[in-house]
């Protein structure tokens, strides 16, 4: 029987020490490195030469996702997991586009999460069938990607010149690219675009 080796990205200690030893009760299942933040998978990967990557989406440093991009530039030959509180559509959609393998949501049941590592390793992919539904029938971001970045930049109340400033744009350009997000998104104004592009995993 061959071991899968399993790295794990997540950042809350406790999560992640369950998860290991969730995992470690697998005879065919080894979690051979264990890192915090999303900036880490990459050099962590190299070291450890892990058959699966098993991220979380919510990390400091790096997202999962941008961390999966990162990884399956890198790495191809890695199988990747996204295993997230968070089941938006949109973020299903972006995990797609970064090559990620599996995507299912942290409240699974915990056989599952063994059998998508197994199932993903074999070069099945593995998605959350509502999950799957629900990202079909939303449809895809309608937001560009510079877009994205200037209403991502607006969180926390950041004033235009501090936006303008962040990004290297004009202020005139950052009020252009905020209306535009605030049209797509069918918000009153930025702070409710900003909150639905981030409850549709648009961002």
């Amino acid at each position: 029987m061959t071991t899968i080796r399993v790295l794990l990205a997540e950042d809350q200690a406790m999560i992640r020490e369950a998860l290991t030893a969730l995992l470690s009760f697998e005879d065919d299942i080894e979690v051979v490195a264990q890192v915090g933040r999303g900036d880490e998978v990459a050099k962590a990967a190299k070291d450890a030469s892990p058959d699966v990557a098993l991220l979380d989406i919510e990390m400091p440093g790096m997202d999962g996702l941008a961390a999966a991009a990162e990884l399956r530039r890198q790495h191809p030959d890695i199988k990747i997991v996204i295993l997230t509180t968070f089941g938006r559509p949109g973020y299903l959609r972006r995990a797609m586009e970064s090559g990620v393998s599996g995507f299912i949501v942290k409240d699974s049941p915990a056989d599952k999460l063994a059998r998508t590592i197994r199932q993903v390793r074999d070069g099945q992919k593995v998605i959350d069938p509502d999950l799957a539904a629900a990202a079909l029938t939303e449809g895809a971001s309608p937001l560009t990607p510079r877009e994205r970045d200037v209403l991502a930049a607006s969180h926390d109340g950041a004033t235009i010149a501090e936006i303008a400033a962040a990004l290297y744009l004009s202020e005139g350009t950052v009020r252009n690219y905020l209306s535009a997000c605030i049209q797509k998104t069918g918000a009153r104004n930025r702070t409710e675009a900003l909150r639905l592009a981030e409850e549709r995993g648009w961002l």
